[in-house]
């Protein structure tokens, strides 16, 4: 039987690839698999980036609603916080993620897509929040995520009103970086990984944690961690390449080995 969401390795570039036929819905088991393969692609020294896929047709319409229609407000309060807890493990991968995002992006596969650094949508790609809806609140990272992505305004309209973003705009508000047809999606997103996994591995973790860290708290804390994440790096192998490689032939040509 095939599993819903698998992670597999090639160069260097990880995917986590869901595969739960019609609509990739996040139910309980695919939420605890992506979690899983969060924390195996973060372990892995192997895996230098990660793309998140949902399939040529579509990346995820939204949470499973038919097992979410019986649960009382006892059942989600203690559900609730594992939901979180599953996609948090994908932001918290500390090397560059990208979603891959075919069809829908919905709901929980919204969510999804917003755990990562980047997101390459195709032309026909729709993404949204639409839980008010079904009368209720996105509840694993979007009022969060969105609203620090867009700006505030831009996230209300979306989550108040639960419409569908098309890939144009998504990319005019800064919800998508990169829009190309249907069927470059994944190559455009492997493709992009890839330069990701041949760069200092240590040195875009810090960068991540930095950005990152910094949206967290005031700017004269984000500016103690940048400091300490920059001279961190100094005891690093690809900072001693890196610099020397641009001193003895020029900048961009530096090999680093992600030590």
């Amino acid at each position: 039987m095939t599993q819903p969401v698998t992670l597999q390795v090639a160069d260097r570039v990880a995917t986590i690839r869901l595969d739960r036929p019609p609509m990739n819905a996040l139910n309980t088991q695919v939420q605890e698999q992506i979690r899983a393969a969060a924390a195996e692609a973060t372990e892995r020294a192997d895996v230098r980036a990660v793309v998140l896929y949902g399939g040529e047709k579509l990346f995820a319409a939204g949470a499973d609603i038919k097992e979410m229609v019986g649960m009382t407000y006892s059942d989600m309060a203690s559900r609730a916080g594992a939901l979180t807890a599953c996609l948090d493990a994908v932001a918290q991968i500390p090397k560059p993620v990208i979603a891959a995002v075919t069809g829908y992006a919905l709901g929980g596969g919204c969510e999804l897509a917003l755990t990562a650094d980047f997101r390459v949508a195709a032309e026909d790609a729709k993404l949204g929040q639409p839980e008010i809806l079904l009368g209720i609140i996105p509840g694993a990272g979007g009022t969060q995520r969105l609203g620090r992505l867009v700006g505030p305004s831009v996230a209300k309209d979306i989550i108040f009103s639960g419409r569908f973003v098309g890939a144009a705009e998504a990319r005019e508000i800064g919800l998508v970086n990169k829009v190309v047809p249907a069927d470059e999606v994944y190559a455009t997103a492997l493709e992009w990984a890839r330069t990701f996994a041949d760069g200092p591995a240590v040195a875009l973790r810090a960068a991540k944690a930095a950005i990152d860290g910094g949206l967290d708290g005031d700017l004269a804390s984000g500016l103690k961690l940048e400091s300490y994440l920059f001279a961190a790096l100094f005891a690093t192998e690809d900072r001693t390449i890196g610099m020397t490689s641009f001193i003895e032939n020029g900048p961009g040509k530096a090999k680093f080995v992600g030590k």
